[in-house]
């Protein structure tokens, strides 16, 4: 039926069969909108027929220039992508923005040791721009990105010089959550922190060692909670930073049992997400004491468990940051130049802080 391309259905196969043109067949799938629906019908039910998927999406985009797609590249495994409801909030935000443009995601996991996986996940995807979101320092999958020269946006991870960026201002955010213990009263406090650099360390971290965070955010945190302590005239090398991965509520548990074996222990914890501060909550319950009667917690984040919750955590517009973010592709996709896009944070104030006794 028609010709074929050793044996292979091709969309000369579908026009010669139908005695259409070739470009009439594609518009069958890429242009339905130039068709008459009934020949499109025609079209597609003779392709169901004959086994035909479609047009070869790297053929296709070979021919337009575009790949209809924006890629995503985040050093975790997706099954934890999916789990950290900041980052899954994030990236629905930016899904929203491509919605809309008619252009899908396509997400990169890169091992973080970057590597020959990493080189090889950059430079075969099939995307017009690169979204990369939560990176560390010096990763090659960053430098790998960057010289394919398509449009990139950062967030989370540290800003490159001449590359958009979208932010918010988590020293600040972290000051304030700070400042909120440190005004109720509370003098022995503790950090849960997320990851400081991409291994797998877990444990107390040495006060040499905070400002040596590969990850931006935790680095920046950090520095927000030491300038509202040091202010106060807290030793902030005397403040407990427990360290460990992935941001989650089992790592919550186990740090809020590590610092609860310290004597004195602390009477406030810092957490550095809303699920490693809820998986401290729970952890402190499970050893006997109230929260926030005994123990005082603060989240970062303001994700929908924290108002479930009753959390006292500092909030960030994470879905606004994913759709700035795709605004700010798509706008790079045009041809345009955006500037750089800076959000807010705000402390709110629930349920599981109180002053101390």
């Amino acid at each position: 039926m028609g010709e074929r391309d050793g044996g292979r259905v091709t969309l000369q196969t579908l026009a010669d069969a139908l005695g259409i043109s070739r470009t009439t067949a594609s518009n069958a799938f890429n242009r339905p909108d130039q068709l008459n629906p009934a020949l499109r019908e025609r079209v597609l039910a003779l392709a169901a027929e004959l086994g035909y998927a479609g047009p070869d999406p790297a053929g296709r985009a070979l021919r337009s220039g575009r790949a209809g797609s924006i890629g995503v590249l985040l050093t975790e495994r997706l099954s934890y992508a999916f789990g950290d409801p900041a980052a899954v909030s994030t990236l629905r935000g930016l899904a929203i923005e491509a919605e809309q443009a008619g252009i899908s995601l396509a997400l990169l996991p890169v091992p973080l040791s970057g590597g020959e996986a990493a080189a090889g996940a950059v430079n075969s995807a099939l995307v017009d721009a690169c979204f990369v979101y939560a990176l560390p320092e010096g990763h090659p999958s960053v430098e790998r990105v960057l010289e394919r020269r398509i449009p990139v946006v950062i967030a989370d991870t540290p800003h490159v010089p001449g590359v958009p960026f979208v932010s918010i201002d988590d020293r600040a955010g972290a000051r304030a959550a700070a400042q909120h213990l440190v005004d109720l009263g509370h003098r022995r406090l503790a950090v849960a922190s997320l990851r400081l650099r991409e291994d797998d360390r877990t444990g107390f971290v040495d006060p040499d060692h905070r400002d040596l965070a590969s990850y931006r955010v935790t680095r920046e945190r950090l520095r927000g909670y030491a300038d509202a302590i040091t202010a106060a005239g807290i030793d902030w090398d005397a403040v407990p930073v427990y360290e460990g991965r992935p941001n989650s509520r089992a790592l919550g548990a186990e740090a809020v049992s590590a610092l609860l074996a310290l004597d004195p222990r602390p009477t406030a914890v810092l957490a550095m997400s809303d699920e490693i501060a809820l998986g401290a909550v729970d952890g402190a319950r499970a050893a006997g004491l109230a929260v926030p009667g005994q123990l005082s917690i603060v989240g970062f984040d303001d994700a929908p468990a924290a108002t479930q919750r009753g959390l006292t955590t500092i909030r960030q517009p994470l879905v606004d940051k994913g759709r700035a973010a795709g605004r700010m592709l798509l706008e790079a996709i045009g041809g345009g130049m955006p500037a750089d896009v800076a959000l807010p944070t705000e402390l709110v104030v629930r349920g599981s802080t109180a002053a101390m006794r």
